[in-house]
């Protein structure tokens, strides 16, 4: 396949370099031009190009960028795209980041807001890991505690292609329906970056609660801005701790600690 990639940041630099490796032809762009992405594109295999680019004939699309930017997006971005291609969407909201987006304020999930913005049905996938897990937790098919990953869309076919994808890189996928289903693992809820495996994401879901996941969402925001270079490995296991998947690892307690020392440490500063 040919997979385009828009955004060079954590997630979309991890997934160029899955994805190449995987046997797929990559190109991938930013908002600052190809030549800011040659180092990139020389790690990776991929080929930087210029957003005009990116959609240009792929077999797939990936938007990998923070939610306040998808509006900024060239209005004929996915002009070139054949019909049918899949559309990812790894994105999430925060506000504290992205400013009041009212349309979301008001309930309307995510990616359902991004994919009437760009006028295409998207998939929603790659949300709810963090970059370090995406990059180091890859495991072939079989492998015990191999991560599970969620997959919500409307367009089937589109659906099958990202669950191939995630198959492809080392990665359980999980087929949690619509896109209507989709914030069950926004920010804010149990199977929000919890690493969890096959067996454990499904109850994940289901235990998720719509109306506390902004709340959640926006504490954790703040707490993270007071310390932005903990560990992610160690967020990963305040958020197992959070889910209930860990609460007999004395290394998840460990990280609360951790955390609470680090935020001390912040506030004196």
């Amino acid at each position: 396949m040919k997979i385009g990639i828009v955004g060079a940041g954590n997630i979309g630099s991890v997934l160029a370099r899955h994805f190449g490796s995987a046997g797929h032809v990559v190109v991938i762009a930013n908002s600052r031009g190809p030549e800011t992405l040659v180092g990139l594109a020389r790690e990776t295999g991929a080929t930087a190009v210029s957003i005009a680019e990116v959609a240009d004939k792929v077999d797939c699309l990936v938007l990998t960028i923070p939610m306040k930017s998808v509006p900024l997006l060239p209005r004929n971005l996915l002009a070139r795209l054949p019909a049918g291609t899949p559309v990812i969407d790894t994105g999430n909201y925060y506000p504290l980041r992205d400013g009041r987006i009212e349309e979301i304020d008001r309930g309307r999930i995510e990616s359902e807001w991004t994919g009437q913005i760009l006028r295409h049905s998207v998939i929603k996938a790659f949300n709810n890991i963090t970059a370090y897990s995406l990059a180091n937790k890859s495991l072939p098919k079989g492998a015990a505690n191999r991560v599970a990953l969620p997959v919500a869309g409307d367009d089937q076919y589109a659906r099958q292609v990202v669950l191939g994808l995630l198959d492809q890189i080392g990665f359980d996928p999980y087929d949690a329906g619509t896109l209507a289903e989709s914030w069950r693992y926004q920010p804010g809820t149990p199977a929000y970056c919890p690493d969890p495996t096959l067996t454990q994401l499904p109850g994940l879901l289901q235990r998720a609660d719509r109306t506390k996941a902004p709340g959640n969402r926006d504490q954790a925001a703040k707490m993270m801005a007071k310390v932005p270079d903990f560990p992610p490995s160690e967020l990963v296991r305040l958020a197992r701790l959070s889910a209930g998947l860990d609460i007999f690892n004395p290394r998840a307690w460990l990280a609360v600690f951790r955390l609470g020392i680090a935020m001390l440490g912040g506030v004196r500063r």
